[in-house]
């Protein structure tokens, strides 16, 4: 474990090393669980946006888009079940005075039993070298059985718990594991309590007249108060899709992991709605088809998993995580929800307004059904960050840290060099920055050696270096050094632009879907 906290804390200050997050106020102290993105941060999340706008909006002729507002009628938190039941199960240590998720507090115990498995494993396939079956191991192996029994059944007793509302069981489970406060060691808890996660606020002029409101916790309700705006501005006829990013907002009792769990963050959500009774093909549609983009971006196909829900929503009736290998293990990264036609129902009984479908085939009306794909921003920015940073080793023994982000998510694409400050190599290398500056988010930069100045742009993630020498000036050719394989190569200016549009244009990575 301890290697996997080392590369965490190295991604963290890497982030802010190279600019891309920032502690929110930091001349202040900071805020906790509250980032800003800083130069490098804000293009790659803007990338990655980009990236998942244009796989399910520009792609997709029945899914169109919406940015509704973060402040809405207090009603459709009732209508949405957030007033009564949006809640996290707390436990606080009455020794060190801390505060827990009583379900993390358990998953964290799971997790370790994990990492005793993938140390078996670790063993096993050094005893065995090339001859090592995984799958094989994994599934014969007494101990690793062992292990998987235990974390299967705790995190069944705990879904169920947590789906009875059956709070002092949860507690129960926890003294049964012996699970002590990470900070204090300590296992005296209190009991396990339900805490509103909606942050609350006021609309209106005078205290007396203003309105209670909340800052919305997920970009889902939006959609589906605007269902039949949409459906009818847009002619949209069943299936279709409603898709929309932005900021939601969670009080998290335990906001922790950098960027993974905060109270301020951006979702990508896609309500789809269907009619009743074809759910069963969508959700395995929708599954297959998240997977495949994730994979597009080539992050490694082993960092993925499916993980299916115990514990159900009340509104679902069938729901599933992918989850992505972090530094600190295999977390959530999108879910996959079913949800049957609770929200459009319960907005119609709330709100007296109908929103129903006149399907046009069928010559009758029905409240659609609705599968949904959310996936966290910011998560989505850490998992693309985790798995491109990486130190290598050279073959003249040096090292060198390197940001493999994908050529398409890369916040600047190429950094333009000119050899020396002198002989007219800054304007040939400033003329070529102005001229691909149109299509790309390039920077010139002429301070320190060649050589340093590549180790700089290797480890900010730019794909592409440009280096302007004395040839230059003779035969109108720079050279061309890619991030990652470290090749370079001589070709015209005229050929630039080409180059570099090939590796980062959108169409060359989703065309792997």
């Amino acid at each position: 474990m301890a290697n996997n906290d080392d590369q965490f804390k190295k991604v963290i200050s890497h982030a802010k090393e190279y600019g891309y997050i920032f502690q929110s106020s930091e001349i202040y102290d900071g805020l906790s669980a509250v980032y800003d993105y800083a130069q490098n941060g804000v293009e790659l999340k803007k990338n990655i946006r980009d990236y998942w706008w244009q796989a399910m909006v520009q792609l997709n002729d029945n899914i169109i888009g919406l940015d509704s507002a973060i402040f809405m009628h207090p009603t459709t938190w009732k209508a949405s079940g957030h007033v009564d039941a949006f809640s996290d199960p707390l436990i606080d240590n009455k020794d060190s005075k801390k505060r827990y998720r009583a379900d993390v507090l358990v998953e964290d115990y799971c997790a370790k039993l994990e990492a005793k498995i993938d140390k078996e494993v670790a063993k096993a396939e050094k005893r065995f070298g090339e001859a090592f079956n995984k799958a094989e191991f994994v599934s014969t192996n007494g101990r690793v059985l062992g292990y998987q029994e235990k974390i299967d059944s705790i995190l069944k007793r705990l879904g169920e718990s947590l789906t009875k509302e059956d709070l002092a069981d949860v507690k129960a489970l926890i003294e049964e594991l012996e699970i002590a406060c990470p900070l204090s060691g300590s296992r005296n808890w209190t009991e396990v309590k339900q805490f509103n996660l909606m942050f609350g606020t006021k609309l209106g002029a005078s205290a007396d007249s203003a309105m209670d409101l909340y800052l919305r916790p997920e970009t889902a309700q939006g959609i589906f108060v605007n269902f039949s705006n949409v459906q009818k501005t847009g002619r949209m006829k069943i299936p279709f899709g409603i898709a929309q990013t932005g900021k939601a907002f969670r009080n998290e009792i335990v906001a922790r992991q950098f960027i993974f769990r905060m109270r301020e963050f951006e979702q990508m959500e896609m309500q789809f709605f269907i009619k009743p009774g074809t759910q069963a093909e969508w959700y395995d549609y929708w599954k297959e088809t998240r997977l495949k983009w994730h994979k597009s971006l080539g992050l490694g196909e082993e960092n993925y998993r499916f993980h299916d829900h115990e514990k159900l929503a009340h509104y679902a009736d069938a729901a599933a995580d992918i989850e992505f290998k972090f530094p600190f293990g295999f977390k959530e990264l999108e879910g996959i929800h079913s949800r049957t036609d609770f929200d459009l129902k319960a907005h119609e009984e709330h709100s007296g307004k109908k929103l129903q479908y006149f399907d046009p085939e069928e010559n009758k009306s029905y409240t659609p059904y609705v599968l949904e794909t959310s996936i966290g921003l910011d998560r989505m920015f850490l998992a693309v960050f985790s798995a491109a940073l990486m130190d290598e080793e050279l073959d003249n023994n040096t090292t060198r840290t390197v940001l493999k982000i994908p050529a398409v998510l890369a916040p600047t694409k190429a950094a333009i060099f000119p050899l020396v400050k002198k002989d007219g190599l800054p304007e040939i290398a400033k003329e070529i920055f102005d001229d691909l500056k149109w299509d790309f988010n390039v920077m010139y930069d002429e301070k320190d050696a060649v050589g340093k100045r590549y180790r700089r742009q290797d480890a900010a993630g730019t794909p592409f270096c440009i280096t302007v020498d004395h040839d230059t000036i003779e035969d109108r050719t720079v050279t061309i050094r890619h991030r990652d394989t470290m090749e370079q190569k001589r070709v015209a200016i005229s050929e630039l632009r080409a180059i570099i549009a090939k590796e980062v244009d959108v169409k060359h990575w989703l065309q792997k879907m």
